[in-house]
C-alpha cells in the first residue's frame, strides 16, 4: 500500500512539473493529460488537480463528459487536491471532458466561477490493421517491361478524421536495392531503375497512425511473378477466308513481346457481325506460343468479328492483355441448308366466291449465301395430273451483300393469285444462291373451311418482349405453328415446332404500336384457322384526344354528342374509357362512358346557357384531352313556342266563344243597355200628360193648335236666332242654353234649346246616362181659362203642362233649328225636317187628308210670321221657371195656367 501511494505521488509530481507556469488569473483546476489521443473501445483515465488555492478540496469536484455528468462511482480520490475519473471511449465523435467545482457550496467559487473549471478535448480513432490482398502489376512498354511497378491492397479496419492512417509501399530487389512510396490511399507506384527480370523481389505495405503500426504479408518471389506482367495485345491480326472451307476462317497474329522475356498463352473469341453474343474458343484447344489458329463450324456467307488477347503462360500469374482491335471477315458461300420460310396473305377477291392470295416468303435461315432467285410452282390439290399442274416459275431478287446476312431476312412477295373458295392449291418454293439450290418448301392453301384453331391464346409483355401461350387443338395432330404479327401494312411471322406452347416474338417490335398477333396451327402443310389477339409491347397515353361534335342542334335541356375513335397510330395503348367533361363556367361535370361508346346524350342542362365540352381518352398509362367544343342550349324547347301559341290561341278562342255565348244568352240585357228602344211617337200619350186637365173635354178653337205639329219648312233663314253663324257657338254654351231654358213648352222657340244636344251628351256623360236621364216634355193644351173660371170671362190662352215621361227626346227636339210662332195665344214650333205630326186627339195619324189640311194651315200661318234675330244675353246664367219666358221676343204676354200638382217627379 505504501509503495502504491508513493507511486501516485510521483505521478502527480511529474504531472505538476509538466504543467506550464500559470498566472494569477489562470484556472485553479488543471487536467492531465492535456491533449490525449484515444483508441475507441478502451478505458481512459484523467486526473483533475487543484492548484494555487486552498478554498476547495477534491470533495468539491465533479466531472462532465460533453453534456453528461459522470457518475461518482467512476471517481477515484487521489488526495485532497487530486481526483481521477475513468471513462469508456465508445463513439467516434470528438468531445470535451470537463472538471468543475460545485458553486452552490462555496460562495468564493461562485464569485470566481471561471477559475474553477477546466476541460480537455478527446480525439478518438482506431489502431491500423494489417493490409491484405497485396498485388502488383507491370506493363509492357514498347518491346520491354516497364520499370514502374504499380501495387494495390485492401485497407482493413476503420479510420477517423482525427487519427488518419498512412500507407507505405516497400520494394526491395535482392540483394541490395530498396524503394518505398507513402500514400493515404490503397494504391501507389514505385519506379525502379530497371525491371529486375528473372530476379527475386520482396514487396510489402506498412499501415501507420498515432495509435500504432501494422504490416502486410511480404511477397518474395521472381519479379515477373510478383509484377503480374500485363503485355500488349497481339498485333497484326489477320483473318483469311478459304473457298474450299466455307465453314472456317484462318487467323494469324504477331506475339507482342519477345519469348525470352515471357512465354504467352492466347484467348480467341468471335461473333456474327451485329451480334453481341461472343463465342469463346476453349482454352485447351489453343496451344502455347502459337501465332495462328483456324476457326471451324462457322456459318457460310456470314461476316464474323474476331478478337485475340494474351497473358503470362505461368498458371495463376500475370494479367490478360487487352483485346485486339476488331477484325472482320465473311466466310465463303455454300448452298442453302434450310428451306425458304413460306407464307401467304389472304384478302377478299373481286367476287364473293373468290379469294385474293398473296404468296410471300423469307430467305432460308441457313441461306449460306446471297439468294439470287426463288422458284415457285402452284399445283391443284384435287387434280394431281401432271398436265394440270402449273410449271415452275423463277422470280429474281436483287439482294446486296449488306442485307444478305441471316439476321436481316427480307420478305419477298412471290406471286398473287385468285383462288375460288372451293378450291385448294399447294405452293412449292425453292431458293437459290451462287452455289446451289435449297430444299423445297411447300404450303397448302385450302378451301374456305379451315381446320380447327389453337385454344386459349394469351399475349402479354414481359422484359421488353411479347410472350404468347396457347393450348393445342384436341381434334388433330399439329406439325408446326406459325406466329404472325401485323401492324398497318407490315407483316412478319416465325415458325415454332409442334411441341412449343409458349414462346416470345423474336422480331423487332416497337413500343406504343398495336400488333395483331395470330397463331396458326399447321397440319402437314395445311393451314388451320387462326386465333388472334391484339397487344402492345409497351403502352402510353394517347397522342391526341377524341374530337367531339353535336349531332343536330342542341335542345333546351339536352344535347347529343358524337365523337370518332382515335386513329390507331395515335392511341398508343388500349383505350379503357372515355371521360366527358363539360362546364357552363361555374361547375365542372365529368361523365365516364365505356370504350365502345361513341355517342352520348347530355341531359338536365340549363336553357339558354353556353357550355364548353371536351372528351378525355384514357389508357392504363394516362389520359389525353381532346379539343374543346362550345354550344348554347335553346331558350325554348322544340315545339314549346308552338305549344304556347296554340294555348294562347285556344284561350282566346275560348274567350271569344264564351263571349258570343254570353251575348246570345244576355241578348236582351245588352240590347237594352247599348241600343235602347225608342218609342213610337205615334203611340205617345202626350195628350194625357196633365191628368188634371183632360184634352178630350177641352176642344180647341179653330185657331188653336191642339198638339204638336212638326213641319219640314225653311222659314226665317235670315232672322232666326239659330242661324248658321250662331250654330258655331261652343258646346258648353249650347249646354247652358239647353239646361237653363228647359222649362216651358216641349217645343223650342228661337230663344231656347229644348234639351241637351247629342254633342252635349258626349261631353258630359255616356249614351246610357243621356237616355236614362229624366227629360221633361212640355205640352200645349187649349184652355179657356183657369180652372173654375168661366171661359168667356178670360182670354183664351195656351197652357204649358210639364210631362212626367222619362222617354228620350224625339228627333224633332234635338234639332235647334226651330221656328216659334206666336199668335192667338198659341205657340207653334216648326222644324226643317219633321219627325212626326200629332193631330187632335181622336184623329187618325195615318189620315193623309188631315195631314194635308194641317200642312196647308201651317203654311198660311207662317206667311204671317215676322221673326227677328235674337240678342243673346251673356249675363243670363241660371234662369228660373217663373222667369223662363223673359227671354222671349216682345210679344203679348201670355198667361200660363199654374200646374196644380207642381212638377212631377222624374
Amino acid at each position: 500500500m505504501v509503495s502504491a501511494r508513493l507511486l501516485q505521488l510521483l505521478v502527480l509530481a511529474r504531472l505538476l512539473s509538466a504543467l506550464p507556469a500559470r498566472g494569477e488569473n489562470d484556472s485553479h483546476l488543471v487536467i492531465a493529460p492535456q491533449s490525449p489521443l484515444l483508441e475507441i473501445g478502451t478505458n481512459f483515465t484523467a486526473t483533475c488537480l487543484i492548484i494555487n488555492t486552498d478554498k476547495i478540496t477534491a470533495d468539491d469536484l465533479y466531472w462532465k463528459l460533453h453534456d453528461t455528468t459522470v457518475p461518482k462511482e467512476q471517481y477515484i480520490k487521489v488526495n485532497s487536491s487530486a481526483l481521477n475519473v475513468t471513462v469508456l471511449i465508445t463513439n467516434e465523435r470528438a468531445e470535451w471532458l470537463f472538471c468543475s467545482c460545485n458553486k452552490e457550496k462555496n460562495h468564493y467559487v461562485f464569485l470566481n466561477s471561471g477559475k474553477f473549471i477546466h476541460g480537455i478535448f478527446l480525439r478518438k480513432g482506431y489502431r491500423p490493421e494489417k493490409p491484405e490482398n497485396l498485388s502488383c502489376l507491370s506493363v509492357q512498354e514498347k518491346f520491354y517491361i516497364s520499370p514502374v511497378l504499380s501495387c494495390k491492397w485492401d485497407s482493413v479496419g476503420r479510420q477517423t478524421p482525427d487519427i488518419p492512417t498512412t500507407y507505405t509501399l516497400f520494394v526491395r530487389v535482392i540483394p541490395s536495392e530498396n524503394f518505398s512510396m507513402s500514400t493515404d490511399e490503397n494504391h501507389t507506384e514505385v519506379r525502379l531503375n530497371v525491371f529486375p527480370n528473372h530476379m527475386t523481389m520482396e514487396v510489402w505495405v506498412e499501415a501507420r497512425n498515432k495509435l500504432g503500426t501494422a504490416e502486410s504479408e511480404h511477397l518474395k518471389v521472381d519479379a515477373v511473378v510478383i509484377s503480374s506482367l500485363k503485355t500488349n495485345p497481339p498485333s497484326d491480326v489477320r483473318v483469311i477466308s478459304e473457298p474450299s472451307f466455307p465453314a472456317a476462317l484462318l487467323i494469324n497474329w504477331t506475339q507482342p513481346i519477345e519469348k525470352y522475356y515471357l512465354r504467352l498463352t492466347y484467348q480467341i473469341r468471335y461473333c456474327p457481325e451485329g451480334s453481341q453474343s461472343w463465342t469463346y474458343v476453349p482454352p485447351e484447344d489453343i496451344a502455347k506460343d502459337i501465332e495462328s489458329f483456324r476457326l471451324q463450324d462457322l456459318q457460310p456467307d456470314t461476316v464474323y468479328v474476331i478478337q485475340v488477347r494474351c497473358k503470362n503462360a505461368v498458371e495463376g500469374h500475370g494479367h490478360w492483355s487487352n483485346w485486339s482491335a476488331n477484325t472482320t471477315k465473311r466466310t465463303p458461300e455454300f448452298r442453302p441448308k434450310s428451306k425458304p420460310d413460306l407464307w401467304r396473305v389472304i384478302a377478299e377477291g373481286d367476287s364473293i366466291n373468290e379469294r385474293r392470295v398473296q404468296i410471300i416468303c423469307k430467305d432460308p435461315v441457313l441461306a449460306n449465301g446471297r439468294i439470287l432467285k426463288f422458284d415457285i410452282k402452284i399445283q391443284d390439290v384435287k387434280h394431281k395430273v401432271k398436265n394440270v399442274s402449273w410449271e415452275w416459275e423463277s422470280i429474281l431478287v436483287n439482294r446486296t451483300e449488306a442485307n444478305s446476312s441471316s439476321n436481316q431476312r427480307k420478305i419477298t412477295p412471290l406471286k398473287e393469285i385468285l383462288l375460288a373458295n372451293t378450291k385448294s392449291v399447294k405452293v412449292h418454293v425453292t431458293a437459290s444462291n451462287s452455289v446451289g439450290k435449297s430444299a423445297e418448301a411447300s404450303l397448302v392453301i385450302s378451301e374456305k373451311a379451315l381446320p380447327p384453331p389453337v385454344e386459349e391464346l394469351k399475349v402479354w409483355p414481359k422484359e421488353g418482349q411479347l410472350w404468347l401461350k396457347w393450348n393445342p387443338p384436341t381434334s388433330m395432330n399439329v406439325t408446326e405453328y406459325v406466329v404472325e404479327w401485323v401492324t398497318g401494312d407490315q407483316i412478319d411471322w416465325q415458325k415454332e415446332n409442334r411441341n412449343t406452347l409458349k414462346t416470345a416474338i423474336k422480331g423487332n417490335l416497337e413500343t406504343f404500336v398495336c400488333y395483331t398477333i395470330s397463331v396458326y396451327p399447321i397440319y402437314y402443310g395445311r393451314i388451320g384457322k387462326p386465333t388472334t389477339e391484339k397487344a402492345y409491347l409497351e403502352q402510353g397515353a394517347p397522342i391526341e384526344g377524341p374530337i367531339v361534335r353535336l349531332r343536330g342542334k342542341p335542345g333546351r335541356n339536352e344535347a347529343e354528342l358524337v365523337w370518332t375513335e382515335i386513329p390507331q397510330q395515335s392511341q398508343r395503348g388500349f383505350i379503357t374509357n372515355y371521360t366527358i367533361s363539360y362546364t357552363s363556367g361555374t361547375k365542372l361535370h365529368n361523365i365516364t362512358v365505356p370504350v365502345n361508346t361513341t355517342s352520348y346524350t347530355l341531359r338536365s342542362l340549363s336553357g339558354n346557357t353556353k357550355y364548353d365540352i371536351w372528351i378525355n381518352a384514357s389508357t392504363i398509362q394516362g389520359s389525353t384531352k381532346g379539343f374543346n367544343h362550345s354550344f348554347t342550349t335553346l331558350k325554348y324547347a322544340p315545339g314549346e313556342i308552338e305549344l304556347i301559341v296554340v294555348g294562347v290561341s285556344l284561350g282566346f278562342l275560348f274567350v271569344v266563344v264564351m263571349t258570343m255565348l254570353l251575348c246570345i244568352y244576355k241578348k236582351d240585357v245588352i240590347t237594352k243597355n247599348f241600343w235602347p228602344q225608342i218609342p213610337n211617337p205615334g203611340e205617345s200619350t202626350i195628350g194625357s200628360w196633365s191628368p188634371d186637365y183632360s184634352l178630350k173635354t177641352d176642344t180647341p178653337k179653330e185657331n188653336c193648335l191642339s198638339g204638336i205639329s212638326v213641319l219640314d219648312v225653311d222659314v226665317c233663314d235670315g232672322k232666326c236666332v239659330f242661324e248658321e253663324d250662331k250654330a258655331s257657338l261652343p258646346l258648353k254654351k249650347d249646354k247652358y242654353l239647353s239646361e237653363e231654358h228647359s222649362s216651358g213648352i216641349g217645343g223650342s222657340s228661337c230663344m231656347s234649346s229644348p234639351r241637351q244636344s247629342v254633342s252635349d251628351s258626349d261631353e258630359g256623360g255616356d249614351m246610357a246616362d243621356t237616355t236614362a236621364s229624366t227629360i221633361q216634355y212640355s205640352s200645349v193644351v187649349a184652355s179657356n181659362g183657369y180652372k173654375g173660371q168661366t171661359p168667356s170671362s178670360q182670354p183664351q190662352q195656351g197652357i204649358f203642362s210639364r210631362s212626367e215621361s222619362t222617354q228620350p227626346l224625339l228627333d224633332s227636339e234635338e234639332n235647334p233649328d226651330m221656328i216659334v210662332h206666336e199668335g192667338s195665344g198659341h205657340f207653334q214650333r216648326f222644324s226643317r225636317r219633321p219627325c212626326f205630326t200629332r193631330t187632335a186627339e181622336g184623329e187618325d195619324d195615318s189620315n193623309p187628308a188631315d195631314i194635308s189640311q194641317l200642312e196647308m194651315h201651317q203654311q198660311e200661318m207662317l206667311e204671317h210670321l215676322d221673326f227677328c234675330p235674337l240678342e243673346e244675353n251673356p249675363e243670363q246664367t241660371t234662369p228660373t221657371d217663373e222667369h223662363s219666358a223673359d227671354w222671349l221676343p216682345s210679344a203679348p204676354v201670355s198667361s200660363y195656367m199654374p200646374q196644380l200638382g207642381g212638377y212631377r217627379s222624374q
